[in-house]
């Protein structure tokens, strides 16, 4: 499915859900590891939900990431950051599957991860306000046809929802490898009054900073021509 495939009120999801075939070791990391790590959003009331709850033993810092992809990136992060419990939100099953392995192969426990295999939206609606250290949107999908421009992640609205998620000096890191999604994500954000631009010259943002794990989809962009920046942008 690559169009509208699910619908909540008045919200529509455009993505795929499934892709080929899972092998049966994938399939079985969806069959017996994701029931106890996954988060159901159903019926969350708005401002309700406090990461700290969700992870045991306790970790010191809460991190989310939007479109986890393959959870190349994810994975590298728990393994880099012993005391970081992440939520990620991924709808593809494909993609949930692939992570759960890396997290297996990689951090070797499941406790400082929990899985939103769905629309990232109503999570980002219950999160409460100021819990959260760090938010990923690393590589969301562009919607090059300006008809489509309103199903981007980032609106002015949802910048304005990560800024009150964030605790003060918390970070917001977004990447793209498309042009114009990188003029429409600066304009955004960096009207926001609550979010400092972090960059000081072009390096800053052309140059993977050494604790961004590279993932399958980035390494592929580049070798085909579309490089991506790196934007970083605090809560101030």
């Amino acid at each position: 499915m690559t169009e509208k495939t699910a619908k909540r009120g008045d919200r529509v999801f455009y993505g795929r859900r499934r892709g080929r075939p899972l092998r049966a070791g994938m399939q079985a990391l969806l069959d017996e590891v994701l029931p106890d790590r996954a988060l159901s959003t159903a019926n969350l009331a708005p401002d309700s939900l406090d990461p700290a709850e969700l992870f045991a033993p306790p970790v010191a810092r809460h991190w989310l990431e939007i479109g986890f992809g393959g959870g190349e990136h994810l994975s590298a992060q728990l393994a880099a950051n012993p005391d970081v419990g992440t939520i990620g939100c991924e709808p593809f099953l494909n993609g949930v599957a692939s992570l759960l392995r890396h997290v297996e192969e990689d951090v070797g426990s499941f406790d400082r991860v929990r899985v939103v295999a769905d629309d990232a939206r109503p999570l980002v609606d219950a999160l409460k306000p100021g819990t959260l250290d760090r938010i990923f949107v690393l590589h969301p999908d562009p919607w090059p046809k300006k008809r489509h421009h309103f199903r981007r992640i980032i609106q002015t609205g949802s910048i304005a929802r990560f800024h009150t998620l964030l605790r003060p000096g918390g970070e917001l890191r977004i990447a793209t490898d498309d042009i114009g999604y990188l003029r429409w994500i600066l304009a955004r954000v960096t009207a926001h009054p609550g979010f400092r631009w972090t960059a000081r010259g072009p390096r800053d943002w052309k140059d993977r900073p050494e604790d961004w794990p590279e993932t399958r989809y980035e390494a592929k962009g580049r070798q085909q021509g579309r490089p991506p920046t790196y934007l970083r942008f605090t809560r101030v």
